[in-house]
């Protein structure tokens, strides 16, 4: 009899930490669930923690110019425009270039750079840079590089990383490319929202000197151009190009 309820209780026992391997289990999938969540929502392009690595530069010195900056994989057809904006307007700006768009649209290059405005590298495949070690950061930044000088006969000096992620890595690599890691301070989020007034307002509110404002080429960027000049000119801000205003 002694026998059979000592098999009993081992049994008993067995079964309480099968349940407790169970709970534990289940707790730990939780976590890496929540946590995988939790990391795709903060790896959104809106929310791009400010690094406290003082190589990653959110914002500028200059005490009377905000930057406004473009970066260029897609919009081609809206650079004109823009161009013809800034131009009549004496603005100045950085166009961070993607070096598989330099490659495609070359004359259009050119024709930033005779304009005056300031060039960066964008990478070159539109990579996320947070998810490569030192040596894959400098092998999409010396791709870009090279593609982006032998077309405009400019050498970078700035790089954005593309959807503003990165990492130590990333850090080490364009320091290491002799750069400045360039983010932004306002994000107009015009690649995903596509109104004018938006735009503007995104660009303007509360802007200061040593603001960098995030831009790409599209249609509703162009057509909000000239109310951001106008609000920056209200506001007694100059537009620059990120180097005056670093």
């Amino acid at each position: 009899m002694q026998h059979l309820v000592n098999i009993y209780n081992t049994g008993c026992c067995m079964i309480k930490r099968t349940k407790l391997a169970v709970h534990v289990l289940t707790g730990v999938v939780c976590i890496l669930v929540c946590g995988g969540i939790f990391a795709v929502w903060a790896a959104s392009p809106d929310s791009y923690p400010v690094s406290t690595d003082p190589r990653a530069v959110y914002s500028g010195t200059s005490e009377t110019s905000a930057a406004l900056m473009f970066n260029v994989y897609s919009g081609e057809e809206y650079i004109p425009d823009i161009l013809d904006t800034l131009n009549k307007a004496g603005a100045g700006a950085t166009f961070f270039i993607g070096g598989c768009w330099a490659e495609k649209h070359g004359d259009l290059l050119r024709e930033i750079v005779e304009s005056g405005y300031e060039i960066g590298s964008h990478g070159y495949l539109h990579r996320d840079h947070s998810e490569m070690d030192v040596a894959g950061n400098l092998e999409e930044m010396r791709a870009a590089h090279r593609m982006i000088s032998a077309v405009s006969g400019v050498e970078p000096k700035l790089f954005a990383p593309p959807s503003g992620a990165y990492s130590t890595a990333t850090l080490d690599a364009a320091e290491e490319m002799g750069y400045v890691t360039v983010l932004w301070s306002k994000d107009t989020i015009d690649w995903r929202d596509h109104d004018a007034e938006l735009i503007t307002e995104r660009a303007v509110k509360d802007v200061a000197a040593g603001d960098m404002i995030l831009m790409h080429p599209t249609a509703d960027t162009a057509k909000a151009l000239p109310g951001i000049l106008a609000g920056l000119e209200n506001a007694g801000v100059s537009p620059g190009c990120v180097s005056e205003v670093l």
